[in-house]
């Protein structure tokens, strides 16, 4: 039996990766790139019995690797290109032996339903092989979009290598043709521009490393609206009370109307605020009466004489049916970002819920579609098939796009907020293969509001653009709190067992696949954003 040649490209940089491949320097001693040659499965298929017109059509010969591929072994440029190509010579060759036996497969079925075969067997044992011939033609179907995805990927790494090539191999040939130059009139020569920019044109792929305890949230992290309340919740004679990047705050309505937000904390003896009331658009304290306007000024002090005290409070704009604050150092921006459902939408359900999870944890999980069929099997994804391939698709730099083959689009805003439209034929099911095919849909708002390291407030709305009645039904909101609960709950078991091991050293990013890759890229604009960048990815 002979066996396939595949491709492992990577960079080389020792301290981005654990893998056992990656710890070995080059001989050159200069970071670059490495095409690795290992060996994979097995290619034999053993003889499918007598040759037919259908294996005339389909058969192949075996191409064999055109170089000796001595196992562990790093190639040069040209043997890593001739490697690539027999890669995609063998997904071919795979992909018509998995075609073929779907064919010959085909045949016996024929062969089995023939009248002239029936009248030899019974019909117990034409069921019993026909039951047979299904499993067998299910798993050649099966094989068959293995191959598709071998040969997708295996042209991805061959337009990946070969940029990788150019990007070493030009800047190469400069250095040499400067290095001859610099031996001929012995003075120094200035490096190539061409190879510079050739160099920046393909940067190396960073790894994620989240793991570790929970990290205090970077100061940069904080300069942004964010939405942590729904007007609704908020009356004239109530107060809201929110944690917020590890400080208490309250919210309520000041004289005007017009929300306000201050620390939940009395100056006198830090007793909380919200345990009080709302008197004349002032919070009272509960344990001495002071009396706090929505700007942080004490403006009575009920049994001694009136002092100058003062305590924080935060911007606070109210916005589309939102309460928003901003709790950073920095000047806030002077707009409000929209989050209204798309137009024909109606409101249906406005729910705040506390989860014991960190809010990048959570986002990470609504960020990702792929587990739906594995973790929502009682809920919203009951029934749903489990795809050959799942992709997001997305532009080159953006952080919203829509999945393949889910009728589903998808938006990552910052800094914490997840918009999502999904079509839907009845509760459960999916329609089409994208959202324009479907005809009724379902919009969701999630916004992970970072209450401290091991808490997120979670603010969910749910707009339908069908059955506008539904939201005038009675003791309804119950209803949809019941579901969505529901839904939360299958993720939050998998999300704080993640919590835990990541705060006992486990890596929650160590192998990103396709399918990951928004929750990549909120990654990524998270790790600029913390280290200052000036310009983040994936932002316009």
């Amino acid at each position: 039996m002979t066996a396939a040649s595949a491709l492992s490209l990577f960079p080389i940089s020792p301290s981005r990766s654990r893998s056992k491949f990656y710890t070995k320097k080059s001989a050159s001693g200069r970071d670059g790139f490495r095409v690795l040659a290992v060996f994979g499965e097995d290619r034999g298929r053993g003889d499918s019995g007598g040759r037919s017109a259908w294996e005339a059509i389909l058969h192949v010969e075996d191409p064999g690797p055109r170089l000796p591929l001595p196992r562990g072994k790093f190639l040069d440029a040209n043997q890593a290109l001739e490697v690539a190509r027999f890669d995609i010579q063998y997904c071919d060759w795979r992909a018509r032996h998995d075609l073929l036996a779907i064919m010959l497969l085909h045949d016996k079925v024929v062969q089995v339903l023939n009248p002239l075969a029936r009248e030899y067997k019974s019909i117990g044992t034409m069921k019993k092989e026909l039951a047979e011939l299904q499993g067998e033609l299910a798993q050649a179907h099966q094989q068959v979009h293995i191959s598709e995805a071998r040969i997708s990927s295996a042209l991805d790494k061959l337009a990946y290598m070969e940029t990788l090539v150019n990007d070493k191999l030009i800047p190469e040939r400069n250095t040499s043709a400067t290095s001859s130059s610099e031996c001929s009139s012995l003075a120094p020569s200035v490096p190539s521009s061409s190879g510079n920019s050739m160099a920046k044109k393909k940067p190396p792929r960073r790894t994620l490393n989240v793991s570790g305890p929970v990290q205090p949230y970077h100061p940069n992290l904080k300069n942004f609206w964010y939405p942590v309340a729904f007007s609704s919740a908020l009356k004239d004679d109530t107060m809201v009370p929110l944690d917020c990047f590890e400080e208490p705050w309250v919210i309520f309505r000041g004289k005007n109307g017009r929300p306000g937000c201050v620390q939940n904390t009395c100056a006198h003896r830090a007793c909380p605020l919200h345990l009080g009331t709302v008197n004349e658009g002032r919070i009272q304290c509960p344990y001495h009466g002071w009396e706090y306007s929505t700007d942080g000024k004490c403006e009575k002090m009920p049994s001694t004489k009136m002092l100058s005290v003062r305590i924080r409070s935060l911007p606070c704009f109210e916005h589309e049916g939102m309460i928003w604050i901003w709790p950073g150092d920095a000047p806030p921006t002077a707009t409000l970002p929209s989050l209204l459902p798309p137009p024909g939408f109606k409101i249906h359900a406005e729910l705040v819920m506390e989860l014991p999870v960190e809010h990048g944890l959570l986002l990470d999980n609504l960020l990702d579609l792929a587990h739906a069929p594995f973790t929502h099997t009682s809920t919203f994804a009951k029934g749903w098939s489990v795809p050959s391939l799942v992709k997001f698709l997305t532009p080159a730099s953006g952080l919203q796009g829509y999945w393949d083959p889910y009728p589903i689009d998808m938006e990552f805003r910052p800094p914490c907020i997840v918009l999502s439209t999904i079509g839907i034929s009845k509760p459960g099911k999916l329609e089409g293969q994208s959202t324009r095919e479907c005809s009724t849909h379902l919009h969701q708002l999630h916004v992970c509001l970072p209450s401290s390291t091991g808490k997120t407030r979670l603010l969910y709305r749910m707009s339908l653009d069908f059955a506008p009645l539904l939201k005038h039904i009675p003791f309804m909101h119950i209803l949809w709190r019941y579901f969505a609960e529901k839904v939360l709950n299958e993720d939050l078991r998998l999300v704080v067992g993640q919590q835990d091991r990541m705060i006992n050293g486990a890596n929650i990013w160590n192998w990103p696949v396709s399918y990951d890759k928004l929750g990549v890229r909120y990654r990524q604009w998270r790790e600029e954003l913390e280290r200052g960048a000036e310009q983040l990815p994936f932002t316009r």
